[in-house]
């Protein structure tokens, strides 16, 4: 594709050059991977408007996962963006936009409650529900991949993990959904209020749920809510704006990572039809076929970080301050990493993606969208072996993010 890209283009290097994440070529949305491959090859630590950087290679990217002197803390960034506001509150206080302590406190905590055996009980559960949603499915005169099945498996798996009322799930795929969307490059007026009233909403509803809980705790190993509240034996407790705001983000980050990967995941095995047969016959593929998916299309695209002391990125001195863009989406399709990176292999081995981020700040729920993914892509193959596209999907129109809003299907 890069090379229809670059072949089209009548200066291939000054395009890499002139690229902007606040204003995207008409077809990026659509396939963004030939512009990565550009900006891998001609500019690979690429200068965005106001002196941040864009790293697309795989090495470049790593790299700074590991580096100590990059600071996830979104302080600086997000105070000229969202100014004194539910949003700013809401992204400068959860788990993934924070370093130490703050980071290690929550972390410890959520991975206690998403353990292997913690896991392991989820198992059929998520089997059930992902049944139930086949089944309904099947009876839908037009049925949508991603409203349908996609985006109910993760809210009603989070629900379930913070014991969340059934009958009050509804509003949680939209909140989650409006406080995300505050988080690409570029954001309207009217992204900000739908955001900010997200985060308000939101926390009004929470600080019910959790003075329910605090009265009536659950089982600390398998209510992840009842967890965060209680702390460590011994150990500090989260504030009451740190147990909000983490339990949203619990949620956004479970949405966001499984409803894309299923979706994604899903459309790339129709397009890659033989794939789709291969993994079919031999479904003892199905978890490397999950991290193929995922590097080869990730559902977070882009992660960010701010050096806190001076580094030096692919030869090139970055002095501290410097925000940097991660380019995931553009490290997952890196040749240097990947033999044949615009292949589909269900098989792929081995498999070093990044799409869940690296270090200390990996992903606290992977092993939960692992298995999702897994059971929900697995049944779905086995329940409707003849699954095919029955129109053109629709792609959300972000740039963070990589996911559809529709994906119409058919079963025969």
């Amino acid at each position: 594709m890069a090379d229809a890209v670059e072949t089209r283009l009548s200066d291939a290097p000054q395009v890499a050059r002139d690229f902007q994440l606040t204003r995207v070529p008409a077809d990026f949305i659509e396939d963004p991977y030939p512009y990565y491959d550009l900006l891998r090859r001609y500019d690979p630590v690429h200068e965005l408007e106001g002196g941040a950087l864009l790293l697309t290679r795989y090495e470049d990217v790593v790299g700074i996962y590991r580096d100590p002197r990059a600071s996830s803390d979104k302080k600086a960034e997000f105070g000229p963006k969202f100014g004194d506001t539910p949003l700013y509150e809401h992204h400068t206080t959860s788990l993934v936009f924070n370093d130490p302590p703050l980071h290690t406190r929550v972390r410890r905590l959520m991975m206690g409650a998403l353990n292997q055996r913690a896991i392991a009980r989820m198992q059929a559960d998520v089997e059930a529900l992902v049944d139930q949603l086949l089944e309904q499915m099947a009876t839908r005169a037009a049925p949508d991949l991603i409203n349908d099945f996609a985006a109910q498996i993760p809210v009603e798996v989070i629900g379930n993990l913070l014991q969340v009322p059934r009958a009050e799930r509804g509003p949680l795929r939209g909140w989650s959904l409006a406080i995300l969307s505050a988080l690409e490059p570029v954001v309207s007026r009217e992204t900000l209020e739908r955001g900010n009233r997200a985060v308000r909403d939101f926390l009004e509803y929470l600080k019910d749920l959790v003075e329910e809980r605090r009265r009536r705790p659950q089982d600390p190993d398998r209510d992840v809510l009842t967890r965060l509240i209680q702390g460590e034996s011994g150990g500090e407790r989260l504030t009451q704006a740190e147990l909000l705001h983490n339990c949203i983000f619990l949620l956004n980050a479970g949405h966001e990572t499984t409803a894309n990967l299923i979706g994604n995941g899903t459309h790339a095995l129709l397009v890659h039809r033989g794939e789709f047969e291969r993994l079919r016959r031999e479904p003892a593929l199905l978890p490397s076929a999950v991290e193929e998916l995922l590097r080869f299309e990730s559902p977070v695209q882009l992660n960010n970080r701010v050096t806190t002391d001076e580094t030096e990125i692919g030869g090139r001195r970055v002095p501290a301050g410097t925000f940097l863009t991660l380019g995931v989406g553009a490290a997952n399709r890196d040749p240097a990493q990947f033999p044949d990176p615009e292949q589909l292999d269900v098989g792929r081995k081995p498999n070093r993606h990044v799409a869940f981020g690296q270090a200390d700040h990996a992903c606290a729920g992977m092993n939960v969208a692992r298995l999702e993914a897994r059971i929900a892509i697995g049944r779905m193959l086995t329940r409707f072996p003849k699954l095919d596209l029955a129109g053109q999907p629709e792609r959300d129109c972000r740039v963070r993010f990589r996911g559809f809003r529709h994906l119409p299907v058919r079963f025969d």
